[in-house]
C-alpha cells in the first residue's frame, strides 16, 4: 500500500512538472495545428472579416466624442482587481477621452507583478502592443511586449532567468496569465489596434484603479521595486483621470 501511494505521488508530481515545463510548447503546437485546420489568416484578412462590424459597434461612441475613426492614439487601461479594460482615444497620449469600457472575462493570478514563467500572473507595468495574432486559438489576440526592458532589468538584478512570455489580450473566456475578453471585445480591440497602428497603442496594466483606491491590505507581498513601478502607473493614470472626470 505504501509503495502504491509513493507511485501515485510520483505520477502526480511528475505530471505537475511536465505541465509547467511543456505548457507553452504544447500550447504553441496546438495553436499551429488550429491554424492549419482553419486556414492561416493575415491581420488584413481579419480586418476585412470583422472590420465592418467593429466600426459599426464603435461608431456611436466616436460620434458622441466628436472623433473620427481611426484615432491617432489608443491607450488601454487594464485594472486587474476591477476586471475592466478602459479604451481611451485621442490625438496625444496626454489628451485622451474615454471611448469604451470592456469587462475582463477571465484572468488568472493575484495582484502583483509577474516574476517568472508558470506563476500564472498577469504582468503589471507600461507596455506596448508587440504584434497582432490573427490565428490565435482564442479567436484573436494582441501580444504585449512582456517582458519589457523594466521587467528584464529587475530580473537581472534579482537573478531571475525565466520571466515568462506570450502575454496576450485575447478572445474566449479562459486564460492562464493572459486577459480573456470574449470574442466580440477581442474583435473590437484587434481591429482598432490594427487600423490605428500598433505603434500608437499603449497598455497600462495596473493592479487596481489607483485613481479611486489603493492596494488592499490583504494583497500579497511584492518586491520593493514595485512602489516605483506603481508610481509610474499612477502618473500615467492621472492624465486619464482628468479627462474622465470632465465627461
Amino acid at each position: 500500500m505504501r509503495i502504491r501511494r509513493i507511485h501515485i505521488l510520483v505520477l502526480v508530481v511528475g505530471g505537475i512538472i511536465f505541465t509547467r515545463i511543456f505548457r507553452i510548447p504544447i500550447q504553441r503546437l496546438y495553436e499551429k495545428a488550429t491554424q492549419v485546420a482553419r486556414g492561416k489568416k493575415t491581420v488584413q484578412d481579419r480586418v476585412l472579416e470583422f472590420g465592418r462590424g467593429v466600426r459599426s459597434r464603435l461608431a456611436p461612441d466616436f460620434c458622441r466624442l466628436g472623433y473620427s475613426y481611426p484615432p491617432r492614439q489608443v491607450i488601454l487601461a487594464v485594472f486587474k482587481q476591477e476586471k475592466q479594460v478602459e479604451v481611451w482615444i485621442g490625438d496625444h497620449p496626454n489628451q485622451c477621452v474615454l471611448l469604451k469600457t470592456y469587462p475582463i472575462l477571465a484572468a488568472s493570478g493575484q495582484l502583483g507583478p509577474k516574476l517568472k514563467e508558470g506563476d500564472q500572473q498577469v504582468p503589471e507595468g507600461i507596455y506596448r502592443i508587440e504584434s497582432l495574432n490573427p490565428n490565435s486559438m482564442f479567436h484573436l489576440a494582441l501580444r504585449l511586449n512582456y517582458p519589457n526592458p523594466f521587467d528584464m532589468d529587475q530580473a537581472r538584478r534579482e537573478g531571475r532567468k525565466d520571466v515568462g512570455s506570450d502575454i496576450m489580450i485575447h478572445g474566449g473566456r479562459v486564460s492562464i496569465g493572459c486577459l480573456a475578453m470574449g470574442d466580440e471585445a477581442a474583435e473590437d480591440l484587434f481591429v482598432l489596434a490594427a487600423e490605428t497602428g500598433i505603434e500608437y497603442v499603449s497598455v497600462i496594466l495596473s493592479p487596481v484603479d489607483f485613481r479611486v483606491r489603493e492596494l488592499p491590505v490583504s494583497s500579497r507581498a511584492v518586491p520593493g521595486w514595485t512602489s516605483g513601478l506603481y508610481a509610474q502607473i499612477r502618473e500615467r493614470l492621472s492624465c486619464l483621470r482628468k479627462r474622465k472626470d470632465s465627461q
